[in-house]
This record gives C-alpha cells, sequence and structure tokens, in this order.
C-alpha cells in the first residue's frame, strides 16, 4: 500500500519520506532514533517492528541481523514489508511473499527504498535516481523531490490519499515532522508545509532547548534575530 525512502546524511541526520493511497501513512509505518537509524514497516504493517527494529540496531547488531531477527518476532512476516536503515552500516529489507505486486526494494551507499501495490519498479528506480542527483541539497527538499518523482512515474496503483516526511537530526526530538492524512495530492500539500515550515518553524527551532544548550535563547529580540540569520543564510548562493 506504500512506498518510502529512507536516507541518512554523513552528519548523522536520518530523514525518511513515505507516501501511499491510505490514511495517515506517517502515524505508525516510519521510526527515526538520533544516533540510530529508521525503520519502515509496510503493506499489512506491524507497528511494533519499528521501535523493536530501533533497539536491535542500537544494540550494535548488524542490519541483516536485525531482519532476521525483527522476523522471528513476527508470525506474519510473509504479509509484511519492512526495511532498516542504520546510521552506519548497510540498509536491510524484507518483502514479503504475500505482498501484493508491484513490491520490492533497493538501496544505494546512503538510502534504502521499499514499496509496494506499485505501478511498476520503474517507481522505486525514479525516486532514487532523482534522490541521488539531488546531493547538496538540503535532505528534505532530496526526499520530497524523490518521492514526487516516484509519483510521477506511477506511484502506488490505486491513486493518492497520505504521505509523511520526518528529519531527525542531533537531538531526541525531531528537526521535522510533517504529515498529511488525507489529500487528494498528498506530496504536492507535504511539500507546502515544508515550505511554510521555513518561515518560522525551523529557524525558531535553533532557539530551543537541546543537548548542547539546555536553556536555549528566551530573549525573543535574540529569537528574532536568529530567525532573520536563517533566512539571510538561504539567500546565499
Amino acid at each position: 500500500m506504500t512506498w518510502s525512502l529512507l536516507a541518512r546524511e554523513p552528519n548523522g541526520t536520518l530523514g525518511v519520506a513515505i507516501a501511499s493511497k491510505f490514511f495517515a501513512v506517517g502515524a505508525l509505518c516510519v521510526h527515526t532514533q538520533r544516533g540510530v537509524g529508521a525503520v519502515s514497516t509496510q503493506a499489512l504493517m506491524n507497528p511494533l517492528l519499528g521501535p523493536l527494529g530501533l533497539k536491535l540496531m542500537q544494540s550494535g547488531m548488524k542490519s541483516h541481523q536485525v531482519m532476521h531477527d525483527l522476523l522471528q518476532t513476527d508470525a506474519g512476516y510473509d504479509q509484511r514489508q519492512v526495511h532498516v536503515l542504520p546510521l552506519q552500516g548497510e540498509a536491510f529489507a524484507h518483502t514479503g511473499r504475500a505482498c501484493i505486486d508491484w513490491c520490492g526494494h533497493a538501496s544505494g551507499p546512503n538510502f534504502s527504498i521499499a514499496g509496494n501495490m506499485l505501478a511498476g519498479p520503474q517507481v522505486l528506480a525514479e525516486t532514487a535516481r532523482v534522490f541521488e542527483a539531488t546531493e547538496g541539497m538540503p535532505l528534505a527538499e532530496r526526499l520530497i523531490l524523490a518521492m514526487q518523482a516516484g509519483e510521477e512515474a506511477g506511484g502506488d496503483k490505486r491513486g493518492k490519499q497520505s504521505a509523511a516526511l520526518r528529519i531527525h537530526a542531533d537531538e531526541d526530538y525531531l528537526q521535522l515532522d510533517l504529515r498529511v492524512d488525507d489529500h487528494e495530492d498528498p506530496l504536492w500539500e507535504l511539500r507546502r508545509l515544508y515550505d511554510k515550515s521555513l518561515e518560522r518553524f525551523q529557524p525558531f527551532l535553533s532557539c530551543l532547548p537541546g543537548r548542547h544548550n539546555s536553556v536555549g535563547l528566551t530573549d525573543r529580540t535574540l529569537i528574532e534575530a536568529q530567525i532573520q540569520r536563517f533566512h539571510q543564510a538561504r539567500l546565499k548562493p
């Protein structure tokens, strides 16, 4: 019912984008943890596999062993599609034998893609191509553009309904968590929300308490100055 893209950057930032002809695909499918990795559970999803997969990765297991142990806990594994991307090391995926065509998965040096009930393998191929071609752009934008390319290649063969984007950087809380639960063009709406987040939400995040600053900025003048610096930096070529 879904295809998703898990990604990572050398600085440790994790990103996930997902889309489906199903309500609220971002609610239970995708999971991330700072310094650990990302997981997506799809098809007849088992949301228990997300937290468990992160726990196993955090213990130091290689991704193939993580997948082996995940599937050992789940008698419905033939109906599941799961893929994991650790912060370091190779991605690994499982597409169950009972998943509905077209279904499959692929990976590259810093990403993993998996999907089921798709228009065909070109959906994953185009998603991967655009993700790799946009290296150097902000991770969130790369994820959205890649998913839009997959949509243009056919996407979910049943149509469109929901999408989500998650960026997890160097804090225990998320840097960005956008969901479009029910929309006639969810990836377009996801992009609109991302653009809106750039106005004040994203620059404001740098003012919050975090792992390296337990207080953050509390002076509103300084907060406004930080927001201005954020926008000035974006304008630089």
